[in-house]
């Protein structure tokens, strides 16, 4: 179902983000163009959109990495001037500490907040458990496949506590049985705990089964919001599923999305 704003009050606000990155010889690369987004505390929301539509470059925004041209972004009415601790990153390159253990690298970010030892251990040990992975905490990331590698990012993300969770493409280098169980284990981690979430992805069927809103994104740059649809299925969700497919073949219509 379409919609065109989500009432209430907002966890992430996204105000008239315009964003033109300079390259050499002072060529003007125009990446959005006025994005206004409101995600309300523990909504999950999916933005959807093809290759070169803007749609990471406005994740990185949000997650404080990459300054707007133009417009604000605030979380909890605060206005986001750099990264913190408040949200967690999970990108599609795993970004492990590849000399530190699974254990190592989800207890690293209570380390750096100077959480003592044994209530970081502990920590670590209810997210490692959350996402599956008890009995690999003494793994490196060398000895995982790629779908565990991710999980350790997630619980890593999870361990530093934070309001908001930012999902960069986190499956697009696995193949589709692993994406599809780690889609699985996604949308069951969010419903054990709760946070707002801000997922980028370019498949239809991910955003559908995730999602309880879905922002679609121009095909081409500068990025613009296209549609925004409110995703009212039950959980768990059924790919085949009727209404499942009958919202399906309504963003794809309207999309310039490839399956």
């Amino acid at each position: 179902m379409r919609e065109e704003r989500h009432p209430g009050q907002a966890k992430i606000e996204c105000k008239d983000i315009t964003k033109v990155f300079i390259q050499k010889g002072k060529q003007r690369v125009h990446v959005l163009d006025h994005i206004s987004l409101d995600v309300k505390e523990n909504e999950f929301v999916v933005i959807l959109g093809p290759g070169q539509s803007g749609k990471s470059t406005l994740l990185r925004i949000i997650a404080g990495l990459e300054t707007p041209t133009e417009g604000h972004v605030r979380i909890d009415g605060q206005e986001v001037e750099g990264p913190g601790p408040e949200r967690g990153l999970v990108f599609q390159g795993y970004m492990l500490f590849a000399w530190k253990t699974v254990l190592g690298n989800v207890e690293m970010g209570p380390k750096l907040r100077g959480v003592p030892k044994k209530e970081r251990r502990e920590i670590a040990a209810h997210y490692i458990h959350l996402v599956g992975l008890d009995g690999f905490e003494n793994h490196y990331p060398h000895q995982l496949s790629g779908g565990m590698k991710q999980r350790v990012g997630i619980a890593r993300a999870y361990a530093n506590n934070p309001q908001v969770m930012l999902l960069d493409e986190p499956f697009g280098q696995l193949d589709a049985q692993t994406r599809y169980f780690m889609e699985k284990e996604t949308a069951r981690i969010w419903e054990t705990e709760k946070r707002t979430i801000l997922f980028v992805t370019n498949n239809i069927d991910e955003a559908i089964y995730l999602a309880d809103r879905i922002v679609t994104m121009e095909g081409k740059l500068p990025g613009r919001m296209h549609v925004v649809y409110r995703v009212d299925l039950p959980r768990p969700r059924e790919h085949t599923d009727m209404a499942f497919l009958k919202l399906r073949h309504e963003i794809t219509e309207a999309s310039e999305l490839t399956l």
